[in-house]
Order: C-alpha cells, then sequence, then structure tokens
C-alpha cells in the first residue's frame, strides 16, 4: 500500500451497500428493503464538510433507501449507474474535480475499475478480496460500522498535523 496524501482528498465517492451499510438486507412480505447504517457516517459528513470536502454516494442499485439516506445526510446520491468509472468520470470533470484529488471507498468489484481512477482507494475491512488489493487503505471496521466516520477522522487528524 502506498502512503496516502488524506490532505489532498477533495471529494469523497462512496458506494452504499457495504460500505455504509453491512452488506445485509431485510426484505418484508411486500418487498420494502431496509438496511442498517451507522450514525457514526452521519456526524462524519459535518466532519468533511468543516474541512471543506463534498461527500457523494454513487450506487448501482435503483432503491428508495439510498436515496432517503443521502437525503438524511444532506449529500448527493447518484444511482442506477452501470459504469461507475464513467460515471466518477464526467461528475469530477463537470465540476472540475482532478481524480488525484479523490478518494473512492468501495467494497465489490462494482466498483473496481473506478477506484483505479481514483488518488486514494479506501475498502472496509470486510471488503472483498479483489478492492483490497487496490486498497490504499483498508478501514479497521466492517462495512455499516462508521466507514465514513473512520475516515473523516482520518482526513481531519492529517489536516490538523
Amino acid at each position: 500500500m502506498k502512503q496516502v496524501e488524506w490532505e489532498k482528498i477533495k471529494l469523497i465517492i462512496s458506494d452504499f451497500d457495504g460500505v455504509m451499510t453491512d452488506n445485509r438486507v431485510l426484505v418484508d412480505e411486500d418487498g420494502k428493503e431496509s438496511v442498517y447504517v451507522s450514525r457514526a457516517d452521519g456526524q462524519a459528513v459535518h466532519i468533511l464538510r468543516n474541512l471543506g470536502i463534498e461527500l457523494v454516494i454513487m450506487s448501482t442499485e435503483t432503491n428508495g433507501v439510498v436515496g432517503k439516506r443521502a437525503q438524511k445526510l444532506g449529500v448527493e446520491c447518484v444511482q442506477s449507474i452501470h459504469d461507475k468509472a464513467k460515471c466518477l468520470q464526467e461528475y469530477c470533470e463537470s465540476r472540475n474535480i482532478l481524480l488525484d484529488n479523490v478518494a473512492y471507498i468501495g467494497n465489490d468489484i462494482n466498483d473496481y475499475e473506478a477506484m483505479k481512477l481514483t488518488g486514494v482507494k479506501i475498502v472496509p475491512q470486510d471488503a472483498y478480496e479483489e478492492v483490497k488489493q487496490i486498497a490504499d487503505y483498508i478501514t479497521t471496521v466492517n462495512g455499516g460500522y462508521g466507514v465514513i466516520r473512520e475516515v473523516a477522522g482520518l482526513i481531519s487528524n492529517h489536516m490538523e498535523e
């Protein structure tokens, strides 16, 4: 793993399932889905905002629970993405953000190509091996247990140095 330059990060792109959740879903008899998320990630959004860093949720899923969580956190959410790498490039281009200044947090193979484009590649402790192999940082917590909060703390600590 390379030395992470936390202070260079201007934008964090995060997958939802497996990063902000524990990758499980509860489905009731009517098909309504529910997930567990960490309230610590809500605090992370405030920390990141105070540092001038934007967080965007990027998901291949089309699911109301993803949008509702993003809305509650006050962050942008891009859903129904078939090609995360292309979406990431277009998003950064439209906002004049260099990919070197982007941290991508993903947990599975559908994040792989997008992660390879960014300056910092982050995965939860329980991410799949394929993405762990390209990670610059592996969190100490599993997905759904404060991954975003851990990253926000690391960035904040490095900005204070």
